[in-house]
């Protein structure tokens, strides 16, 4: 294998120390790739069997990785303050970005607990009212006020079981982009779907809709996390294959709407079920960069291992 350009010193300019690792894998991957006679596109056609994009390898290491853990409905607020408090140690010397998206009832606690670390507090979701009578929600002005810097936006588990729209996901996006939060917006299809050979249209689709309204500076910030709901708790995983396919789809979608630059920027996460065991393969791909992380997310030790997956 040719000799790998030291992470810091692509294409002529100086990438953070925080990227390092980051694009080192990409760039192993892609020096791999071409050993095996692909040159300037990667080889990892998805279902379809079509070439992805040819890749800016100095693009993808300049785009921070991010793992987030999403508790759904776990944790009281002392085993979420537990739980922060023996993750702080573990994830300390992280390259990626770090959260924990927690329960309404645990943002304070994990507040508290996270303080003076390298770990960011997301929500669960957000209400696109700035107030109002509705029953049971919150808007993000309060997520804000409890010092909540990320919030998941249009969950698989919030379409199917209470009725979210990508209508819906998108006033919600707009409430919590123009009150300051860092979105992290969910897209996927569900079995079916991907059966019917439909993956594509949809998820396209869904970011489209969801972005509706966004200025391209605004689209940079958000943080779409690509779920296929097949894979969701039970046992089946995309292959790291067809989840780099799927996210490059997404991230073609925002180039239409918004410019390659603007798409260049934007982060994307793999929602499916990453764990220890298969983070590695996932994180080499070039269009990933990074997890939503459900049953994984709530021991310390497994979330870490995700987390430090470069190490």
């Amino acid at each position: 294998m040719g000799k790998t350009v030291p992470a810091n010193r692509r294409g002529g300019f100086v990438l953070p120390k925080s990227l390092h690792s980051h694009a080192d894998t990409v760039w192993k991957s892609h020096q791999l790739n071409r050993e095996k006679g692909v040159k300037g596109q990667s080889p990892l056609w998805g279902l379809g069997q079509r070439p992805s994009r040819t890749f800016n390898y100095e693009v993808i290491g300049m785009r921070k990785a991010i793992i987030a853990g999403n508790w759904k409905m776990n944790k009281t607020p002392a085993e979420a303050a537990a739980l922060v408090n023996d993750l702080k140690p573990l994830v300390k010397d992280a390259s990626c970005d770090v959260v924990v998206c927690v329960p309404a009832v645990d943002i304070a606690a994990v507040k508290a607990a996270a303080e003076g670390s390298n770990i960011h507090v997301g929500a669960e979701n957000v209400h696109w009212a700035a107030s109002g009578a509705y029953t049971g929600e919150l808007s993000a002005e309060m997520l804000v006020a409890a010092g909540v810097e990320y919030v998941i936006i249009g969950h698989s588990e919030r379409r199917q079981y209470f009725g979210e729209t990508d209508q819906t996901v998108n006033k919600r996006v707009l409430a919590a982009v123009a009150a300051g939060l860092k979105v992290i917006l969910c897209v996927g299809e569900m079995k079916d779907v991907r059966e019917a050979g439909a993956t594509d249209g949809l998820v396209d689709y869904q970011t489209i809709m969801a972005l509706n309204g966004l200025t391209a500076e605004q689209v940079a910030d958000v943080v779409i996390a690509y779920e296929p709901v097949w894979a969701i708790g039970t046992g089946l995983t995309a292959t790291d294959e067809q989840a780099n396919e799927t996210i490059g789809v997404i991230r073609k979608a925002v180039a239409r709407k918004y410019g390659q630059e603007c798409a260049d920027k934007v982060r994307i996460q793999y929602g499916g079920s990453m764990n220890p065991k298969n983070v590695k393969g996932l994180m080499a791909q070039p269009e990933i960069d990074g997890g939503l992380i459900g049953g994984a997310s709530l021991k310390a030790p497994d979330f870490s291992l995700v987390v430090n997956y470069d190490k």
